[in-house]
């Protein structure tokens, strides 16, 4: 357990949680805020003054979180070997998937993890890949726990490193990020869970110029509101992009604690933001922080 400072960081920033190894997952409950480190393997609760690690685990690289009807987390491992794991939340393992249901591996490692309002969810494949990684390759995954049920199956493929998940507020949309194409996908959501209508969404270099030439500037991870816009942080862009329902930009929120932005979480009424970023997306240890700012309705 660790004291926070909480300072000034840019205008209308504050930086309230430093010193993060790979920040991401933000997740605001009850008054406490969650996030994970994928470079330090944790998942960590920071209750407005203090900061507690609830959960190690050697090999996971905690990324993606998401909260259960059930109030336990879906935890996304995003390393090679990729791995699910469902912790209650005080960050104990309850259970744990490395395969899906045809007991093929999450091979490239689970990036995000979005739950849906009937108790079902999805989860996001980024690789397999090489090392280092081949930004032409087009390897994402994206795949489904129905509800009550106990096993991932695949519901698409041939994303370009597919990230960042969610879905729109009446169930029937669901958005994926593809981080080396730049672009943010739709699907169908149909009864079954299955998709369907796979079509482009965003293409963030049309909405927004790119802030460095890179074939990884592009959207990571994502919220909804709950009037179905989007928040989606752009890696190597320094920046959280709000976007309508119809694709039509709405606010840039630039970043002034670094370049790599990950992801956002609301807080209690979708007032402010809690954005996880990295200073410098090329630090291999991905030092970086959480900051408080301002939403915009």
């Amino acid at each position: 357990m660790r004291t926070s400072k909480i300072i000034c960081f840019g205008v209308g920033a504050i930086s309230i949680v430093s010193n993060i190894l790979g920040p991401e997952g933000p997740l605001y409950i009850d008054g406490n805020l969650y996030y994970v480190g994928w470079v330090s393997n944790t998942l960590s609760k920071w209750d407005g003054k203090t900061t507690t690690v609830l959960n190690h685990t050697a090999g996971c690289g905690h990324n993606g979180l998401a909260l259960t009807k059930q109030k336990t987390f879906l935890l996304a491992c995003t390393e090679e070997h990729g791995a699910i794991l469902e912790l209650d939340l005080t960050g104990k393992q309850l259970r744990r998937w490395d395969a899906d249901k045809n007991g093929k591996p999450f091979d490239g490692g689970i990036n995000d993890i979005v739950v849906t309002a009937n108790g079902g969810a999805y989860a996001t494949v980024f690789g397999p890949y090489a090392d280092p990684p081949i930004p032409t390759l087009v390897i994402g995954k994206i795949l489904y726990l129905a509800p009550g049920s106990e096993k991932w199956v695949e519901v698409a493929t041939d994303l370009n490193y597919a990230n960042g998940i969610g879905v729109s507020p009446d169930q029937k949309t669901l958005y994926v990020s593809e981080t080396v194409g730049n672009c943010m996908l739709k699907f169908k959501i149909n009864d079954d869970g299955s998709l369907s209508n796979r079509s482009n969404f965003a293409l963030l270099n049309l909405l927004t110029p790119n802030k460095a030439e890179s074939w990884w500037i592009g959207p990571d991870s994502m919220k909804i509101d709950s009037k179905g816009n989007i928040y989606v942080a752009q890696w190597f862009g320094g920046k959280i992009l709000k976007i309508s329902p119809d694709g039509k930009l709405l606010h840039i929120f630039e970043i002034a604690a670094g370049d790599g932005t990950t992801n956002v979480a609301f807080s209690e009424g979708e007032k402010e933001l809690y954005v996880t970023v990295v200073k410098d997306p090329k630090d291999s240890q991905a030092k970086g922080s959480i900051v408080k700012i301002a939403n915009l309705k």
